[in-house]
């Protein structure tokens, strides 16, 4: 079951990075979406590789719809959609199949599955497999955006460089697409150019923070006690590799307040509901509370750098040194942020469909009548 996510909403993930492809099936989604091909090529497009400073794997990562759709529209049955692999090379990996290295998977893999893993850029471990996620959440992006949800990650932070605190979500959409990083600060985005640039001629790598906020959700989404917002979403995104932390809201700033500093004061506004800070995040008690939800993942450096580690040759049990030969991001982070927005679309669109608030019918307007 470690490839499926979701209990309405249900997502699976298959593929290798070395394989023939890499595909997602999505199962669960509402009948009458009008989608194409089109409408995920454009998210796949975001985190594709062979672009600047990111990977120089050449992969054209086009989309095919197999099933699940019938003139133009979801019909209600699986979705199953495929890219295929083409600029592989494995042959360093082949070579060195018994030699993990460090920071991967690849000493783990080995042991769980007795040897018989696929080390191959990682096999099913690897960054691509979010390809993968991609193409499930650009439907459950587009399903959301009918009920009035936008979700905008962007970097803010690249080993140390930070953006600028308090951008406001119009000038996130309005620089992010323009920025080689997806930061939303033009001043930080150079620098943050600049230092990967460098890592690049140094053969190091970097992580980085995202930040996501997601506007337009209702009050009362998430299903205490084991199925809270957080807690479905921290699940999701640590899937993501890489992944090392989660935080909600002023997250760990919370521990070095007082109540009386963190505690989000209510009041009225046009007769509704909202509150003063949000230091909560969106979320109380696992449940939206009608503000935007709010929260930071934070990605570890890409582990393949072109240095010499130390390392281990399960074979012999012996104590040697490995040199990672490819091509590797840089900096992982970077293709991450189209990839936290659609984990966040598929997970958020499993919890309101649990919740009844999404029709299983889509309507052309606003997904309440069938068409």
């Amino acid at each position: 079951m470690g490839f499926s996510f979701g209990k309405e909403f249900r997502v699976t993930i298959f593929g290798e990075s070395h394989g023939k492809v890499i595909g997602a099936v999505v199962d669960g989604c509402p009948a009458g979406l009008r989608l194409e091909e089109r409408d995920i090529q454009c998210e796949l497009e975001r985190r594709r590789p062979g672009r600047g400073l990111v990977s120089g794997r050449g992969e054209d990562d086009v989309v095919h719809i197999l099933s699940g759709v019938s003139y133009g529209k979801t019909n209600g049955g699986p979705i199953l959609m495929l890219i295929h692999n083409k600029d592989l090379d494995s042959t360093w990996y082949e070579r060195n199949r018994y030699i993990p290295r460090p920071g991967h998977a690849d000493y783990t893999a080995f042991v769980k599955y007795g040897g018989h893993n696929d080390n191959r850029g990682g096999g099913f471990f690897s960054g691509r497999m979010t390809a993968g996620f991609v193409m499930a959440g650009s439907i459950a992006k587009k399903v959301l955006a009918k009920m009035g949800v936008r979700i905008l990650a962007h970097m803010i932070q690249i080993n140390g460089i930070k953006a600028r605190e308090g951008l406001s979500d119009e000038e996130i959409l309005e620089n992010v697409a323009g920025s080689p990083v997806y930061c939303a600060d033009r001043t930080a985005s150079e620098l943050m150019v600049s230092e990967i640039r460098k890592l690049i001629e140094e053969g190091d790598s970097t992580g980085g923070v995202i930040e996501c906020r997601v506007s337009g959700l209702p009050v009362g989404l998430g299903e205490p006690i084991f199925d809270p917002v957080e807690g479905v979403l921290a699940h999701a995104l640590f899937s993501i590799p890489g992944v090392k932390a989660v935080e909600f809201g002023s997250g760990f700033g919370l521990c070095s307040m007082r109540g009386s500093q963190s505690n989000d004061e209510l009041y009225l506004q046009n007769g509704r509901v909202v509150t003063k800070t949000n230091h909560s995040g969106g979320v109380l008690g696992g449940i939206t509370n009608g503000m935007p939800l709010i929260f930071r993942v934070g990605i570890k450096p890409t582990p393949s750098i072109k240095k010499r580690q130390r390392s281990v040759d399960l074979r012999t049990m012996e104590e040697t040194e490995i040199e990672v030969v490819g091509r590797h991001d840089p900096c992982v982070a970077i293709r991450a942020v189209p990839v936290v927005e659609c984990v966040t679309a598929f997970c958020l669109l499993d919890l309101m469909i649990m919740a009844k608030m999404i029709p299983k019918v889509m309507g052309e307007e606003d997904g309440s009548k069938g068409s």
